[in-house]
């Protein structure tokens, strides 16, 4: 017998992550496929359809592929395309879904790689049985999914939630997006290790982060610092868990959700950005909100969150 599965694949600027998924979030073939070395998406898809096929081909399990679900930076689910994102080498606007139907047979939806995410939580993860909340995904940049009352909230053009980007200091830091201020600048990866080496600028303590190469620093070596009792580490953390809760709490006014998930290297950090992050939202919270919503990493920590999510949305688009 055959079993029933989505293709789940979330497109990075380097690397695709793909695999099979079926009803019970069950993750099959899971692989991988470079991004950046196919200069148009129509050389990527015609790829991505032969590694796909060999890789069934030499499963002991025989499949029966329902359709396509895909996460991708600027992936409108309204049309299926991918528009001007900035860190792929596919320019423009790109009809991924069209080229992944005529290519691969099965019908194929888009969305961004954050609600993605929080499709796979909400289907497959901590946010079983929830109408309302929020996925904050903290890598590289910040993303973000809305889902009330039990669906994503795309907006009237299909890029709606977009948190990361959200002016949080008047004339900022430069964002990746070109803009000054954005949160991302100062809630992601790239931003706290910015934020350290601001600290080690105009701070006089002792800290292991005086010899450290900027590019070379990560959350995790933050968080070990932190843990270790480096001010700067601390420091860092509750500058950045306190921009982070003050505009989850902008968000919470906005939609009330009942729970706010985190993933990515930067929530690994756990208590450490957490606990300042919740400080923060409930000071400035509406007091008919204050204790209602909760902050929760994320159920689906060291499993392909980004493809079980794309799964998930074709999974639900299907129900």
């Amino acid at each position: 017998m055959k079993k029933q599965v989505v293709v789940g694949i979330d497109i990075g600027g380097t690397f695709t992550k793909y695999g099979l998924v079926d009803k019970k979030g069950n993750l099959f073939l899971e692989n991988s496929i470079p991004t950046d070395t196919h200069d148009t998406a129509e050389e990527f898809v015609t790829e991505f359809k032969k590694h796909l096929d060999t890789q069934m081909a030499s499963s002991d399990y025989h499949f029966e592929i329902k359709g396509v679900g895909v996460g991708a930076p600027n992936g409108n689910y309204y049309t299926g395309c991918i528009e001007n994102a900035p860190n792929l080498k596919w320019k423009g606007v790109v009809r991924l879904s069209e080229m992944i139907e005529k290519h691969l047979g099965f019908p194929a939806i888009l969305t961004n790689d954050a609600n993605a995410a929080a499709l796979g939580e909400m289907i497959f993860g901590g946010a079983k049985g929830m109408k309302n909340f929020v996925m904050i995904t903290l890598g590289t940049g910040l993303g973000s999914g809305l889902v009330v009352n039990g669906d994503l909230v795309y907006g009237h053009d299909g890029f709606a939630g977009e948190l990361g980007h959200v002016n949080v200091i008047p004339n900022g830091r430069k964002c990746g997006c070109g803009k000054r201020g954005c949160l991302e600048a100062y809630v992601s990866a790239s931003g706290l290790r910015r934020t350290i080496f601001e600290l080690l600028a105009s701070e006089t303590s002792d800290s292991c982060f005086r010899e450290s190469c900027f590019n070379d620093l990560d959350p995790k070596q933050v968080t070990v610092a932190a843990e270790a009792g480096d001010p700067i580490a601390v420091k860092a953390f509750q500058k950045t868990g306190k921009l982070l809760g003050r505009s989850l709490a902008d968000t919470v006014a906005h939609i009330s959700p009942e729970a706010i998930f985190f993933f990515g290297g930067l929530a690994q950090a756990g208590k450490w950005i957490l606990d300042p992050t919740k400080k923060a939202m409930e000071e400035n919270l509406l007091d008919i909100f204050k204790g209602k919503v909760k902050l929760l990493p994320s159920a689906l920590v060291g499993k392909n969150i980004a493809v079980l999510g794309a799964a998930a949305l074709m999974w639900k688009e299907l129900e």
